[in-house]
């Protein structure tokens, strides 16, 4: 999940700006972050619950977020999975598996929609 409030303003401190939170988040996520500070501490808060709530280990999880996304047909929240799970060690030839495993569940169509949000990521 982290679109984490904590990691954005870590950074911002590190870096001495606010556009390293500018380049994290969508300029669209970003107004809604400061708009409604409370919702969005609340929001990051039920993933960092939802994430510690069970035995899946972080890579796992994951996937599981690609996995979700790509199935929900959520192209921002691939993204969002995509940089974590890259944050989290997972390699883009584990990514694709899973891509490549939405053939079968979702049609050649998703998986090529999924393939082609993955690309954004790995472009920028």
């Amino acid at each position: 999940m982290r679109y984490c409030r904590e990691s954005v303003e870590q950074d911002r401190q590190q870096e001495g700006s606010t556009s390293v939170a500018q380049k994290r988040l969508p300029k669209s996520v970003e107004d809604f972050r400061k708009s409604y500070p409370d919702v969005w501490t609340a929001f990051n808060e039920l993933g960092d619950r939802c994430h510690s709530a069970g035995p899946l280990n972080e890579k796992t999880r994951r996937l599981v977020k690609v996995a979700l996304s790509i199935g929900a047909g959520l192209e921002g929240a691939t993204h969002s999975a995509i940089r974590n799970a890259k944050k989290a060690g997972i390699t883009s030839d584990e990514i694709n598996h899973v891509a490549v495993l939405a053939v079968s569940t979702l049609g050649l169509p998703a998986a090529i929609r999924a393939f082609t949000w993955i690309k954004d990521k790995s472009e920028r």
